[in-house]
């Protein structure tokens, strides 16, 4: 699903180009493409849900209405994953990402962003796979989406590029640089690695 860095990427169309490449900037993160809060707002106005996400994102993190928000992200997410047709031979797969996504809920109340990150990624790559299947492993899969509903091919390419936000975090040491040079002034801060998780969690709450 991680089209982003193919050299024959979807161009994505003139209305949502500019909202995508203030949060994911073309050339990758680093101190001269640091994305904003107000980057991260355009882009939910662009997916359909700027009010919404507005109003969660104006919250508490620890508020008893984010939980219950949480919670019932959680609940619509299994049961996507449940009603989803797959091959006798995915079951297992599907089983698999239905035990995924409660350790992911768990890293978020933990408050570990950088981890939820890369765990988002990975349950939107498999989930991309029971929605549609080998489609989502090949090049034009970003275009497939968008042809189908505009909005929901947003939705697509922003799971394909939450790896450059990762990318972007060295891991492990602090104090550690990233291979790509580029990527060594920058590193996201928790509020907006929270930010940019929000985005997907509220698309998908309201699916």
């Amino acid at each position: 699903m991680n089209r982003g860095s193919s050299p024959k990427a979807f161009v994505l169309p003139g209305e949502y180009r500019r909202a995508a490449e203030n949060l994911f900037p073309r050339d990758g993160f680093s101190r001269g493409h640091k994305p904003d809060m107000k980057a991260v707002s355009e882009f939910a106005k662009a997916l359909g849900i700027g009010a919404e996400y507005q109003r969660l994102l104006s919250l508490d993190r620890n508020s008893a209405e984010i939980k219950n928000f949480l919670e019932r992200f959680q609940i619509n997410l299994d049961l996507l994953i449940q009603k989803t047709w797959v091959e006798k031979s995915d079951e297992r797969r599907k089983r698999k990402l239905q035990d995924e996504v409660p350790l992911f809920m768990d890293t978020i109340e933990k408050g570990i962003f950088q981890g939820a990150i890369k765990e988002f990624g990975l349950i939107l790559e498999e989930l991309a796979y029971l929605f549609f299947g080998a489609q989502c492993e090949k090049e034009d899969f970003t275009e497939y989406t968008f042809r189908i509903d505009a909005q929901m091919g947003l939705f697509w390419w922003y799971g394909g590029k939450l790896a450059s936000l990762k990318e972007a975090v060295p891991a492990g040491n602090p104090d550690q640089k990233p291979a790509d040079k580029k990527a060594a002034d920058y590193r996201p801060d928790d509020k907006f690695l929270w930010a940019v998780l929000l985005l997907g969690i509220c698309y998908l709450t309201n699916f």
